[in-house]
């Protein structure tokens, strides 16, 4: 009786030390596991997909580079209302086109700062993962802490007003779109638009242009 009274308690032993060793190495790969787990999120597929179809049928609608570098098509314009005229029909016309030409400069001056660039990278990052596609029933939790839904959004605001205004983000950004502003501003003030045809059939779509651009920023968030 004393002696099986005594055996019971060793099978316990190799039970408690798998249970331990089995416990510990699974959170080697929490971080992966949770990165995963957002990209994997209905949203972001969604965003991702309503992004590459909005870029895709963008693209459909721009002009012919050749039509619009075309040197017999420049002029001086003759006063200030027939160069506001001329940018008016060229911006109808050459919208996607123009888009591009400040969408290379804003990279370019982006790229020609490789520290800026990581933190506007970082920037956007922490606002998709921590904010946009997180999904509503799964809180973020940093330093063994929880962080509401107001905690996160606010300490987001404050995370990019200061990596804006503390670093060259913001005067990189300001500085790519107004370089890219003044050539569109130069290109359809100087080219002549007599030859181009707004009321063709790509009239409808080219004024949706603006709206599709824009158009995969409508994907569902994180509910907040």
């Amino acid at each position: 009786m004393a002696s099986a009274a005594t055996a019971t308690p060793a099978p316990l032993l190799p039970v408690t030390n798998t249970a331990a060793g089995g416990g510990s190495a699974p959170s080697s790969g929490t971080g992966l596991s949770d990165v995963q787990a957002q990209l994997a999120t209905p949203a972001f597929r969604l965003f991702v997909s309503r992004l590459a179809e909005t870029a895709r049928r963008s693209l459909a609608d721009r002009r012919p580079w050749t039509e619009l570098l075309d040197r017999s098509a420049f002029s001086r314009p003759d006063s200030l209302s027939d160069a506001t005229s001329r940018l008016r029909r060229n911006l109808g016309y050459f919208r996607v086109n123009y888009a591009a030409v400040v969408a290379f400069s804003l990279a370019a001056s982006l790229l020609a700062h490789p520290f800026s660039l990581l933190v506007l990278l970082g920037i956007l990052g922490a606002w998709c993962f921590l904010y946009a596609f997180r999904a509503s029933d799964q809180p973020v939790v940093l330093f063994g802490r929880t962080f509401t839904d107001r905690e996160t959004l606010l300490g987001l605001v404050v995370a990019s007003v200061l990596a804006f205004f503390l670093t060259s983000v913001a005067s990189l950004i300001i500085s790519g779109m107004l370089v890219g502003g003044a050539i569109v501003a130069a290109h359809g003030a100087c080219r002549m638009p007599e030859d181009l045809f707004l009321d063709g059939p790509g009239a409808a779509s080219n004024g949706n242009t603006t709206s599709r651009l824009l158009s995969f920023l409508a994907t569902p968030g994180s509910g907040v």
